[in-house]
């Protein structure tokens, strides 16, 4: 399943049909960047610029991503795209009520800072921690009648029975959710669930 047959339905840009589409896509540490690039894969040229948001300590997510973009696939496309870094939400394995929280507010100040300077038509991410702010200032962005972003989740294939933290925070707030087991679409009826998607 291609991506843009996902999105163009509900953004009130349509690539091709009312200019380009700015994308904002969450990359992450692990199998989280394969994943999104797969998934990129599907999009057309109109879908630009396009803005990669990765931690900022994740070297191995930036040298994908520009792999990725200079690739022979996307030679026939016009060379649109930027990577920005931000603070870790949460590092791996960082429990601590108080460390944690300020971790966050510290990513989610420069992801205000971020997604309020792109205004980004879409934001794409499939669960690395670092969306979690991205989407929460897109929200806001909306909120406060700026632009409306429109939010796409992809649940990571590898969450077969129980979604991700970050899928717990974001599924209701989400404009489109996929899963790409049938198990969590029973448990998370507002999902989406059309088989394996990356």
């Amino acid at each position: 399943m291609r991506l843009r047959t996902v999105v163009k339905a509900g953004s009130s840009r349509r690539p091709g049909a009312k200019g380009h589409a700015c994308v904002l896509v969450v990359a992450g540490s692990g199998g989280h960047t394969a994943e999104i690039l797969r998934l990129m894969g599907g999009l057309t040229a109109s879908y630009s610029p396009r803005h990669y948001v990765i931690a900022d300590t994740d070297e191995t997510s930036e040298n994908k991503i520009r792999s990725f973009e200079g690739s022979d696939y996307r030679a026939d496309f016009e060379s649109k795209y930027t990577l920005h870094r931000i603070p870790r939400s949460r590092e791996v394995g960082q429990w601590r009520v108080v460390s944690s929280g300020v971790s966050f507010l510290k990513a989610l100040l420069h992801s205000l800072r971020l997604v309020f300077r792109l205004r980004p038509d879409v934001i794409l991410c499939n669960g690395p921690g670092t969306c979690v702010p991205l989407c929460l200032a897109g929200i806001l962005l909306g909120v406060l009648g700026l632009k409306k972003a429109l939010i796409v989740y992809v649940e990571s294939i590898c969450r077969v029975e129980t979604l991700s933290l970050s899928g717990k925070i974001l599924y209701p707030i989400s404009d489109y959710f996929f899963v790409q087991w049938p198990t969590l679409k029973e448990r998370y009826p507002k999902s989406i669930f059309r088989g394996r998607v990356v």
